[in-house]
Protein backbone atom coordinates (compact mmCIF):
# COMPACT_ATOMS: atom_id res chain seq x y z
CA UNK A 1 0.00 0.00 0.00
CA UNK A 2 1.25 3.48 -0.80
CA UNK A 3 1.45 6.47 1.44
CA UNK A 4 -1.77 7.86 -0.06
CA UNK A 5 -3.05 10.95 1.68
CA UNK A 6 -4.93 14.19 1.27
CA UNK A 7 -3.67 17.33 2.97
CA UNK A 8 -4.91 20.86 3.43
CA UNK A 9 -2.42 23.37 2.05
CA UNK A 10 -2.60 27.16 2.42
CA UNK A 11 -5.10 27.65 -0.41
CA UNK A 12 -6.00 24.17 -1.71
CA UNK A 13 -6.17 20.46 -0.95
CA UNK A 14 -3.40 18.17 -2.20
CA UNK A 15 -3.70 14.46 -3.08
CA UNK A 16 -0.66 12.19 -2.89
CA UNK A 17 0.12 8.57 -3.69
CA UNK A 18 -1.82 5.72 -5.27
CA UNK A 19 -5.58 6.08 -5.63
CA UNK A 20 -7.19 2.64 -5.71
CA UNK A 21 -9.71 0.49 -3.89
CA UNK A 22 -7.30 0.02 -0.96
CA UNK A 23 -6.63 3.72 -0.34
CA UNK A 24 -9.90 5.34 -1.44
CA UNK A 25 -12.06 4.66 1.66
CA UNK A 26 -9.64 6.44 4.01
CA UNK A 27 -9.07 9.28 1.53
CA UNK A 28 -12.81 9.66 1.03
CA UNK A 29 -13.39 10.13 4.74
CA UNK A 30 -10.45 12.51 5.20
CA UNK A 31 -11.31 14.58 2.12
CA UNK A 32 -14.94 14.99 3.14
CA UNK A 33 -13.82 16.34 6.52
CA UNK A 34 -11.33 18.74 4.93
CA UNK A 35 -13.92 20.03 2.45
CA UNK A 36 -16.35 20.61 5.30
CA UNK A 37 -13.73 22.33 7.43
CA UNK A 38 -12.55 24.86 4.86
CA UNK A 39 -14.17 28.26 4.89
CA UNK A 40 -13.49 28.73 1.19
CA UNK A 41 -16.46 28.43 -1.13
CA UNK A 42 -14.26 27.56 -4.12
CA UNK A 43 -11.94 24.66 -3.42
CA UNK A 44 -9.15 23.31 -5.60
CA UNK A 45 -7.74 19.79 -5.31
CA UNK A 46 -4.22 19.48 -6.70
CA UNK A 47 -3.56 15.98 -8.06
CA UNK A 48 0.09 16.53 -9.02
CA UNK A 49 1.18 14.25 -6.16
CA UNK A 50 -0.84 11.27 -7.46
CA UNK A 51 1.58 8.56 -8.54
CA UNK A 52 -0.99 6.08 -9.92
CA UNK A 53 -4.75 5.84 -10.12
CA UNK A 54 -7.35 3.34 -11.16
CA UNK A 55 -10.89 4.41 -12.00
CA UNK A 56 -11.46 4.47 -8.24
CA UNK A 57 -9.45 7.70 -8.13
CA UNK A 58 -11.96 9.38 -10.43
CA UNK A 59 -14.83 8.07 -8.32
CA UNK A 60 -13.08 9.60 -5.32
CA UNK A 61 -12.87 12.99 -7.03
CA UNK A 62 -16.54 12.82 -8.03
CA UNK A 63 -17.39 12.08 -4.41
CA UNK A 64 -15.45 15.15 -3.32
CA UNK A 65 -17.36 17.21 -5.89
CA UNK A 66 -20.67 15.96 -4.44
CA UNK A 67 -19.48 16.78 -0.90
CA UNK A 68 -18.57 20.33 -1.91
CA UNK A 69 -21.85 20.84 -3.78
CA UNK A 70 -23.86 19.65 -0.76
CA UNK A 71 -22.16 22.40 1.25
CA UNK A 72 -22.78 25.09 -1.37
CA UNK A 73 -19.15 25.07 -2.48
CA UNK A 74 -17.48 24.45 -5.82
CA UNK A 75 -14.56 22.13 -6.39
CA UNK A 76 -12.03 22.27 -9.22
CA UNK A 77 -9.40 19.66 -9.96
CA UNK A 78 -5.89 20.77 -10.84
CA UNK A 79 -2.97 18.90 -12.35
CA UNK A 80 -4.95 15.77 -13.18
CA UNK A 81 -2.40 13.13 -14.27
CA UNK A 82 -2.60 11.96 -17.88
CA UNK A 83 -3.49 8.45 -16.72
CA UNK A 84 -6.59 9.81 -14.96
CA UNK A 85 -7.48 12.05 -17.92
CA UNK A 86 -7.48 9.04 -20.21
CA UNK A 87 -9.72 7.03 -17.87
CA UNK A 88 -12.09 10.02 -17.65
CA UNK A 89 -12.23 10.28 -21.46
CA UNK A 90 -12.88 6.56 -21.97
CA UNK A 91 -15.52 6.42 -19.24
CA UNK A 92 -17.31 9.51 -20.52
CA UNK A 93 -16.99 11.59 -17.35
CA UNK A 94 -14.38 14.09 -18.56
CA UNK A 95 -17.13 16.67 -19.10
CA UNK A 96 -18.37 16.29 -15.53
CA UNK A 97 -15.00 17.07 -13.95
CA UNK A 98 -14.25 20.72 -13.32
CA UNK A 99 -10.61 21.01 -14.25
CA UNK A 100 -8.83 24.07 -12.96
Amino acid sequence: MSDARIEAQADHLQLFGVLDYLTAPKLREQGKKLIGATKATAIQIDCSGVTHSSSVGLALLLGFMRDAKALGKTLAIGHLPEEMRQIAQVSGIAGILTLG
